[in-house]
């Protein structure tokens, strides 16, 4: 095939703006040729080089608390949790090829974030997602929402790794724009831990898994656009995974780990080969000569450029330990699994690709990538003119609705409240037997074999608070997956996040991104939950608006011992409700304004971080004294909404309640208030003395609100709610709209 003339038009197709471009010459000194410029493109477009985010992502906390390795050093962040073990974990988005191919879009998402697990030596034990999508009765959000859910579930079913958590919101500011957020934990020994790294001249590299077609070309490029009527002709950029083949690729790199057959392995995610090799290369200061002829292909005529740019699925590059070829290869057979030599590691940074016995591209790896000579840009930043409004709002004129019950029933019911049932129950969340506590509590336990730990998992972040106050929206991120993970009786360790905002050439969405940063690099280092990676995803934009600023926040906590590890849900009737925290009244981005009023407005909740690291601390602490039965945080739809998931979170035994709410101005203010560091607890009624004693002694505000007992949710003698129908209003409301539309 003749290779088109290089320009700078042709340059500029490929996402490369006029000072790009003469900045590869000057790199090259001379004009790329094609594969060049496409190799170029791929790994300094916004998703492989971080280009205008990377200046702010360094200021977050790096290091810290057990943390082993920390973001951007390898393919996951690892944190250490005893006993010689280690748990890997990272989270990454795969938005736009949802938005235009959900199921493959979705599925080889969770594929990517598993290899990324793997190849770090660890085995996965959970997989979680964040997900945000239209409104339900938008019948494209529909089909996006069917396919995303069923491709992650068919992937993570078919591989065996359980789906333990997640969440799910709706709203109009996604529609264009889904957002499709996967992450994955594992365990690895400490001694066993592999990196993505080459080096030693003469060492052979080889590519394992699958063959390489011309599914996925460009997807790095297509992830940092804007979504647009064209986007629909981008399926090709969308790749195709295959489970079945990956729990090979996962058997067989943990295997060529444990022998201790290499040097460095690293996934071949966005970019494909042309990220590996350099990537690879540049961080262990080496190049590497390849002959792409060697590459099993799956289609015929493919050109070098098409290689280096596919992100065919379930591949990987591995740097092999010369004399260990043989080996490598007899593992591969063994699982049925393609694996070649297709070059070798070399000195002097070059990455030298041949293809059909001619030299394709001669480029030096260190410039190609993040943290190397790839462009690093801040942008401009602006206030959004939107905060002058909201931020004035005067909620004192909202009128008081005629009828509180049906008030709640209809905001207990409604899609960003009701339980995700519809969606959990597609996945497997059992598999492998480590599942503790799986979908529907604060957070996911997942027992850590051969020990008497757990891990708890969380993901979190409300998108309208950051919208409303940008860096107390991330903090309150940070703050509330924190006290998910303490909930459920664990220490937070770190977070891994994604950020998913619009395009970071508009000033107001820079700035938007940049108090982001701010807020969760504050909150992190105040709780000590350092960064342990993750990943940026701009551009998140349709034709009509721009998604709500989303940094979804990945956190891990450890369970120290077994018999801490508690539920969300009423356990017994007779048991003391309390309130830990103190409410304000706080109707910003509330869901209650939002469904009755439709009204995204105000301030975000305030955040105070003292405070809420007190509470975290007490009830971590009362927790592991046994004092608490079950604990549950107060967020989206404020206490009542709270008081009533824990009567009705266990449906095998619903437990009812007594319970008053202090009013402070309004009923429904106080019912519905989203104020943070709230956490809803249940005691034994023997123990009241003995518990609010060491509140007090914790300087803890706190409130008895009531008692357990009964078939129904009684509220400030006046407001009686029947548990079946709460039942059903809360797990059947998805269930309901989907099932008709399927």
């Amino acid at each position: 095939m003749k290779e088109p003339e290089v320009t700078l038009e042709l340059a500029q197709e490929h996402g490369l703006t006029e000072e790009e471009f003469n900045r590869i010459i000057n790199i090259l000194g001379r004009r790329p040729n094609y594969t060049e410029l496409g190799i170029f493109s791929v790994m300094w477009s916004e998703h492989c080089s971080y280009k205008n985010s990377i200046a702010l992502i360094k200021t977050l906390p790096r290091s810290g608390g057990r943390l082993l390795v920390g973001a951007g050093e390898e393919n996951a962040g690892l944190v250490d949790i005893g006993d010689g073990l280690a748990v890997a974990f990272k989270i990454e988005s795969h938005n736009h090829p949802s938005a235009v191919e959900p199921y493959q879009g979705a599925a080889t998402g969770v594929g990517g974030i598993l290899r990324d697990i793997f190849t770090m030596g660890a085995r996965p034990i959970a997989s979680l997602n964040s997900l945000r999508f239209g409104t339900l009765d938008d019948a494209r959000t529909r089909f996006l929402f069917d396919g995303v859910v069923k491709g992650i579930g068919d992937y993570g079913n078919c591989f065996g790794v359980p789906t333990v958590a997640g969440e799910v919101y709706f709203d109009n500011s996604y529609k264009g724009n889904p957002l499709v957020n996967a992450m994955a934990v594992g365990i690895v020994r400490t001694d066993r831990v592999a990196s993505a790294t080459a080096k030693g001249k003469g060492n052979p590299v080889m590519i394992v898994g699958s063959s390489t077609g011309r599914d996925g070309i460009h997807g790095a490029t297509f992830a940092s656009e804007e979504i647009s009527e064209k986007s629909e002709s981008k399926r090709p950029s969308v790749q195709a995974g295959d489970p079945f083949t990956e729990k090979l690729l996962l058997e067989a790199t943990l295997e060529i780990i444990k022998e201790d057959l290499i040097i460095g392995i690293q996934d071949m995610g966005a970019a494909g080969i042309s990220c590996s090799t350099s990537e690879m290369s540049a961080k262990g200061e080496s190049g590497m000569k390849i002959d792409l002829s060697k590459v099993p292909l799956r289609e015929k005529g493919m050109s070098a450029y098409e290689i280096m740019l596919s992100e065919s699925q379930e591949r990987m590059l591995v740097a092999v330990k010369k004399g260990n070829e043989a080996r490598v290869k007899e593992i591969f057979d063994k699982w049925d699994l393609h694996c070649e030599t297709v070059g070798e590691v070399t000195e002097g940074g070059m990455l030298e690709i041949d293809y059909e016995g001619s030299r394709k591209a001669t480029v030096p790896a260190f410039d190609l990538v993040l943290g190397g000579g790839a462009p690093v840009y801040n942008r401009q930043t602006s206030e959004p003119e939107y905060l002058k409004a909201t931020r004035g709002y005067d909620f004192s004129a909202t009128p008081r609705p005629t009828d509180i019950k049906a008030v709640f029933e209809k905001l207990f019911g409604s899609p960003n409240i009701a339980s995700k049932k519809w969606v959990y129950e597609q996945y497997d969340s059992m598999v492998r037997t480590n599942t503790i506590v799986g979908p529907g509590c604060d957070s996911a336990v997942i027992f850590v074999k051969d020990t008497n730990k757990a891990l708890a998992a969380k993901t979190d972040c409300n998108g309208k608070y950051v919208y409303l106050n940008p860096k107390e929206g991330a903090k309150i991120a940070v703050a509330e997956s924190a006290r998910n993970i303490v909930c459920s009786g664990a220490v937070p360790l770190a977070i891994t996040n994604c950020l998913n905002f619009g395009n970071p050439y508009k000033p107001e969405v820079y700035w938007q991104f940049k108090q982001a940063i701010e807020g969760m690099g504050e909150a992190c280092r105040f709780f000590d939950t350092p960064v342990t990676g993750g990943n940026v995803s701009f551009y998140n934009e349709s034709p009509e608006t721009s998604v709500y600023p989303t940094p979804v926040i990945g956190m891990i906590g450890l369970v120290e011992d077994l018999k801490d590890i508690t539920t969300s849900y009423f356990k017994a009737e007779g048991d003391l409700v309390y309130l830990l925290g103190e409410d304000f009244e706080e109707m910003g981005g509330s869901e209650y304004m939002q469904l009755i009023y439709q009204k995204v407005t105000g301030e975000a909740p305030r955040m105070d971080l003292a405070v809420e690291k007190k509470l975290q601390d007490t009830l971590l602490a009362l927790i592991r004294g046994g004092f608490i039965r079950s604990a549950h945080d107060v967020s989206d739809g404020g206490i009542l909404t709270a008081v009533a998931e824990c009567c009705i979170m266990d449906l095998e035994k619903a437990v009812g309640a007594e319970i008053n709410i202090p009013v402070k101005t309004r009923e429904d203010f106080s019912f519905f208030s989203e104020s943070q560091s709230r956490v809803i607890v249940s005691v034994e009624a023997s123990r009241k003395e003995e518990f609010e004693k060491k509140l007090s002694e914790a300087g803890q505000p706190f409130i008895q609100l009531g008692k357990t007992g009964g078939k129904d949710l009684r509220v400030n003698g006046r407001y009686e709610f029947n548990l079946d129908n709460l039942i059903d209003l809360y797990y059947n409301s998805i269930s309901k709209v989907m099932n008709a539309s399927i």
